[in-house]
């Protein structure tokens, strides 16, 4: 499969931290990486018979933990492939898949999926998607979208996976912070509409509209709780992602003064034992169609 030579510097990118060499948000997909697999049951909970997935392209990899955890629990997994457009991200990706052993079906690549996907037509079983919210604007779908048809072979899967944008929580700080998450990644073009529902609500209808075939989708409902090793998981990332995302929000939204004492206030009421946050999370997926159609 050939693969063009890494980029000596990357492209300017549409990721929501632009500082990607950034060690905080390297761990905090990490942790979200770990949590939405556990949460979801497995890595491909909703694809019945897997052994015919034999070729797997992963966009938007970041640290590569689902592909790796892929390549560990389905041996008939051949060519497992991710991409992302963060070079320290692949890199990291590279040493986990090393101290996983299970380099000889696991690669990674630095790519810039809204640029080109360089695989040859037809060459992947699955395309997987996971949490692209961060970096992928709503008129960016459709090209994308036909984009992962070309490289799936005629009748494989197209699978994406978007949570709701914020959790529903007991923490009144952490509603405060979440509104002005939504309404930053609304300004900037990364959702429909400012509200948590706003790409799940829209998924099964990109994947229609854009050619994909037999659309099934896979809704859950994940509840973290503080104690518990989800909710302590889920509080790690909430911790880490209000560091990370600062200046994206200065950037797209009004940042209040007292944004610190509210991030202060946020961290003590998620450590109450009483504390609870829901989030939304659907995986829509549907068949590549042949090539006459």
């Amino acid at each position: 499969m050939p693969i063009s030579p890494e980029p000596k510097r990357e492209h300017p990118s549409t990721y929501f931290v632009q500082d990607r060499s950034n060690q905080e948000e390297l761990n905090r997909l990490q942790v979200q990486d770990h949590l939405l697999t556990a949460s979801m049951g497995g890595v491909l909970p909703e694809q019945p018979n897997p052994t015919g997935i034999l070729r797997v392209l992963d966009v938007g990899c970041g640290t590569g933990g689902w592909l790796i955890e892929l390549a560990q629990t389905t041996p008939t997994c051949t060519v497992l492939v991710g991409v992302d457009a963060s070079l320290k991200f692949v890199e990291y990706a590279r040493a986990q898949a090393a101290a996983a052993q299970v380099s000889d079906r696991v690669e990674f690549h630095v790519m810039d999926a809204l640029r080109m996907l360089e695989f040859p037509d037809a060459f992947f079983d699955l395309v997987n998607q996971r949490f692209a919210s961060g970096w992928l604007r709503t008129w960016d779908w459709r090209k994308l979208l036909q984009e992962y048809q070309r490289v799936c072979r005629p009748g494989g899967v197209v699978r994406i996976t978007e949570p709701e944008l914020a959790a529903r929580s007991n923490s009144p700080a952490l509603s405060r912070l979440t509104e002005l998450f939504l309404q930053a990644f609304y300004q900037a073009g990364n959702l429909f509409t400012p509200t948590p529902e706003s790409v799940t609500s829209e998924l099964a209808h990109l994947l229609h509209q854009h050619g994909l075939q037999q659309v099934q989708t896979r809704a859950c409902t994940l509840e973290y709780r503080a104690g518990s090793l989800e909710g302590q998981r889920y509080i790690e990332d909430i911790q880490l992602i209000y560091r990370t995302v600062v200046p994206f929000l200065r950037k797209w939204a009004r940042v209040p003064d007292d944004y610190e004492d509210i991030y202060q206030q946020m961290l003590s009421e998620m450590q109450q034992p009483s504390f609870v946050a829901t989030l939304g999370l659907l995986t829509a997926w549907g068949n590549a169609p042949s090539k006459k159609e």
